[in-house]
């Protein structure tokens, strides 16, 4: 698992990136790596794209954080998720340090990167909605190698008990909360609300309002030593007392409901997509009519997904070819984007050196050197380390053609996107084949019987 902070570096960039790329933390250096930037001038780097944009403010570069959990992940494999998460989310438009940090329990990336993107000059966004992606994008990237993920669901975090608890299907909490969503999605008032949380089993203290009043709500489902507060600490935002009754009333009105219970939560028109209603749960069980109409939903899904699927075969064949074309457009669309990365770099350089050679001109021609260089520092080393990094990449500095590199960008941009949409467009198609492929073959019996029979071996191995 991975978890991720992020904050701004105002007026100590030098004294940040001094302290991520400590040799005593990075293995002697050899955990460092940069993009668009050396790593000893890249605070020259950042100043640079800083002069090309207007109000940035006081904010010089942010400095991301990624740690992973003792024992889970070692140091190569720990920095590689970093520079793709690096990749990821700056799309190699904004320059970068990236330190691995190893002289803790738990190995750590620091990612140090410029405000301002080196394209289009526009300040890095850094809000709710942007680390919401940088946390989905690390989530991904912890998926594909083989880590474990935690799933924030709005509140501040989880206890580590509960998420394992919650891997396994067991966590208290997340029970609590999908329990409280159903019976808000079904309550016709707060007194009802209350009412269907009892009916699920729950002790409720708090539930009235008033200067009297406990301030918050609480539940205790059974087998739980204590109360749990209903709050946004503990399940996010819409989960006070107040806030779900004000949920309530706004659906009730939005929905036109009254008082009488709906009895029927599931749509009118079944469709291929839905999934099958489990007929052997107990309430199914107990009431004949219950599961009466549950089978005649389950036949109208099934018959809608044989309408939209055709056969068994047929489903299977459209999935393994929608699979196959999404996994084809996402390795083409890996490779392009580290083409992409070396074309980025190459190209910031160009720029970068056509911008700054008047400067290494007009100081080789000083008559006081010295004098020159401590009026255009800054320049000057820009211009001698895009020079070697252009040298290193076998690029020719008196044949540079910035816009020909421009336009190839572009090009390579163009088909990133189009390979993006055939990827999704394949991976939904996917999905939706096998729901109904998976309707079919549960109302056919094939995988009821598995069901069924993967319950009966629960029963008898909690019985042993």
């Amino acid at each position: 698992m991975a978890y991720t902070r992020i904050h701004a570096v105002k007026a100590t960039v030098q004294k940040a990136l001094k302290y991520i790329c400590n040799p005593e933390k990075t293995d002697g250096k050899l955990l460092i790596d940069s993009f668009a930037c050396g790593v000893e001038t890249a605070h020259y780097d950042f100043m640079d794209a800083l002069s090309k944009s207007s109000g940035v403010g006081d904010k010089q570069a942010f400095h991301l954080i990624q740690s992973f959990a003792p024992g889970e992940v070692d140091f190569d494999m720990a920095h590689q998720v970093g520079i793709e998460l690096a990749d990821k989310l700056l799309e190699n438009k904004y320059s970068y340090v990236i330190a691995t940090h190893i002289d803790k329990e738990h190995c750590h990336n620091h990612i140090i990167f410029c405000a301002v993107d080196n394209v289009e000059h526009k300040k890095y966004n850094d809000c709710k909605r942007t680390y919401r992606q940088i946390r989905n994008l690390s989530d991904g990237l912890c998926r594909e190698h083989g880590l474990s993920v935690i799933i924030p669901s709005g509140q501040k975090g989880k206890s580590h008990y509960e998420w394992q608890e919650q891997k396994k299907g067991q966590s208290w909490k997340s029970q609590m909360k999908s329990d409280m969503d159903d019976a808000i999605c079904k309550a016709s008032s707060f007194d009802d609300f209350i009412c269907r949380m009892r009916s699920k089993g729950y002790a409720v203290k708090g539930e009235t309002f008033g200067d009297d009043a406990l301030k918050y709500l609480s539940f205790s489902a059974s087998g739980q030593n204590r109360f749990t507060r209903v709050s946004v600490k503990n399940f996010g935002e819409g989960y006070t007392k107040e806030a779900i009754r004000e949920r309530i009333e706004q659906r009730v009105k939005a929905q036109g409901y009254s008082a009488v219970r709906k009895r029927v939560p599931f749509p009118k028109r079944p469709d291929a997509k839905r999934t099958l209603i489990d007929t052997d749960k107990e309430k199914f069980q107990e009431s004949g009519a219950l599961k009466h109409w549950a089978d005649i939903q389950n036949l109208k899904i099934a018959a809608a997904s044989y309408a939209e699927g055709g056969s068994i075969e047929e489903l299977e064949r459209k999935i393994a070819e929608r699979n196959a074309a999404a996994k084809t457009a996402h390795n083409e669309m890996v490779e392009l984007e580290h083409e992409m990365k070396n074309k980025a770099e190459i190209l910031k350089y160009a720029k970068q050196y056509m911008a700054n050679s008047k400067y290494q001109r007009g100081y080789e021609k000083a008559k006081d050197q010295d004098a020159y260089f401590r009026n255009h520092e800054t320049q000057i080393i820009l211009f001698g380390g895009a020079e070697n990094m252009l040298k290193r990449y076998g690029i020719k500095t008196a044949s540079l053609d910035v816009e020909k590199m421009q336009a190839e960008y572009d090009a390579m941009t163009e088909q990133k996107a189009k390979l993006k949409k055939t990827y999704q467009t394949a991976e939904k198609e996917a999905a939706e084949a096998d729901k109904q492929l998976k309707n079919m073959r549960q109302y056919l019996g094939v995988e009821k019987d598995e069901h069924r029979e993967t319950k009966q071996h629960r029963k008898q191995d909690v019985s042993l």
